[in-house]
This record gives C-alpha cells, structure tokens and sequence, in this order.
C-alpha cells in the first residue's frame, strides 16, 4: 500500500514536520508536552544548526533542529536512526555549545539560560535489560549528586526511545501520547485518525506531512532521504546480525555520500541534500 504521509524518521521528514518557520507550532506544542509547566514554551527562534569550535580544527557539532524560546533558554532536538559509537559523549559535546555561546564579554557573572538536549530515538537506549525498564520510553537526565538531588537543574536531556512506545489510539491519554503516536505511525496512516481530526496543531501536521502537498524537488528530496533511511536499516539488521560495527558505521556513511553525490549531480539545491541526508554542508560541496 502507497504511502500517503512522510517517513518522520528520515531527514528531511523530521525536519519538515518540525525544522520549519511554518512548523513552529508543531515544535512548540511538542516542546511542552516534554517539559514541566514552569518551563512551557511560548515561542521560538530558530537559530544557526550549524556550531563551530573556537578554532577551524575543532569539530563541528551538526544539530537536525536548534532553537531558543522567548527566555533565551536553548533547545537542541534531534532525530537518531541508529545507535552510534560514544552515543552519550556525543550529546554531551553537544550541549557544550549553546552554553559556551552564551559568555559575554567584558564583567559576566555567569548566571546561564537553561539548555535542553531532546533525542527521537529509532532504538532503546540500553540493550542490557537489567539497567532499564523495557517499557519505558521517555528517560529525563539532570546531573545529580550521591544523593540524589539535582546539581544543576539548568542542563537536562531527555530521550524518547520510540520502539519502547507501543499505546494504541485508544490507549493515548495524554499531550506527549499523541506526540508519540503520530511520529511513530505517521507513514503507515491512509487517514487521519479521529483523535486527531479536531486537533489543529496535528491537522497542521498532517498536512505538511502529505506527500502529495510536495513539490517536485521536495519529492525528490525525500525519496533520497526515505532510501538513505532504508539503507541504513538494512546496514543495521546485517551489522547486528554479523557483529561487524565498523561496516555499519562505514555502511551509513558510504549511503549518504552516494545519495548526496546523485541529487548533487541533479541539481537539487544544497538545503534539500542536507535535509535528505543529514551531511553537512562543507561535506557535500566536497563531493
């Protein structure tokens, strides 16, 4: 049966339903539905996804969505299709930047904004069944002492482990249920489901997520993206099933390349390649 909604686990999918200035309603409302109401969200900028070092030999860190509320407080939220080497000291490194970026010169007190690290998972994130519950799908990170009291209450990440969720329409209760819900079904619906037809922020959704709304490099943007997805699944199941971790990382890579090198080639402008992708920009003018 032909699709009718976009694969949110693709590049371009998750940052078309919510790495948009026309989907900033669909961010927002999914922000709150994460965060404690004292820290709702009442809008959004987007800002620059693309942080540099402090010298041109530090690594860059590549965000899929980067945002700041009307606060000043820092949002990174990203999608991960696949579990990666050092998957914590990747965040980590990460979360270094919104809150190097916020020094000020001169007299600075260092009084920071709170920064919120937020991850859409395609895995669990602990295979050993003994450290966590196997149903659990939404894991809150602060740093805490031996006691067990917040450190630091301005640096929190928080993990959404997808294939943990496995609620029914009837089964949704509340706002982050049917956050859930929609990202992890959104390409298998042919229609809209009924708890979400008197919803505008989800009719919305639905709408940029329609894939007959697409323009013509739009929709070739996202085939590119929906097979770099589906090459790398097929990377993962081989590398599971062989043990062979260097292949998978060596597999990913070798299928974005070749998928940005093709769309180079015909034309497709550079922001539809990093979306399909998810390579940087200087990676693809290298091609």
């Amino acid at each position: 049966m032909q699709s009718k909604y976009i694969n949110p686990f693709t590049d371009f999918g998750f940052k078309k339903l919510f790495g948009e200035e026309a989907s900033k309603p669909a961010l927002i409302d999914f922000l709150n539905a994460l965060l404690p109401s004292q820290s709702q969200v009442m809008d959004i900028s987007f800002k620059n996804t693309e942080q540099l070092g402090d010298s041109l030999i530090d690594r860059k860190a590549i965000y899929d969505i980067y945002c700041e509320n009307q606060q000043g407080e820092k949002f990174i939220v990203e999608l991960q299709k696949a579990k990666q080497n050092y998957f914590k000291e990747r965040t980590v490194y990460y979360s270094t930047y919104p809150i190097r970026e916020q020094a000020e010169k001169g007299e600075w007190n260092f009084n920071l904004k709170a920064v919120y690290c937020i991850g859409v998972l395609d895995f669990t994130f602990n295979d050993d069944p003994a450290e966590t519950d196997v149903n659990e799908v939404v894991q809150t990170i602060q740093l805490k002492d031996k006691a067990g009291r917040i450190f630091y209450e301005k640096l929190t990440y928080i993990y959404l482990e997808m294939p943990n969720f496995r609620k029914s329409e009837d089964q949704l209760v509340t706002r982050l249920d049917r956050w859930l819900y929609f990202i992890k079904h959104l390409e298998d619906f042919q229609a809209i489901p009924e708890i979400f037809k008197n919803d505008v922020v989800f009719l919305q959704s639905f709408e940029k997520a329609a894939l007959a709304k697409l323009n013509e490099l739009e929709r070739e943007g996202y085939e590119y993206s929906l097979k770099v997805y589906r090459d790398l699944k097929n990377v993962i199941d081989f590398a599971e099933e062989d043990g062979d971790k260097k292949g998978f990382v060596r597999g990913v890579t070798e299928a974005a390349t070749k998928a940005a090198t093709v769309m180079k080639q015909n034309g497709i402008t550079l922001d539809i390649i990093i979306q399909a992708t998810g390579l940087t920009r200087d990676e693809i003018e290298k091609l």
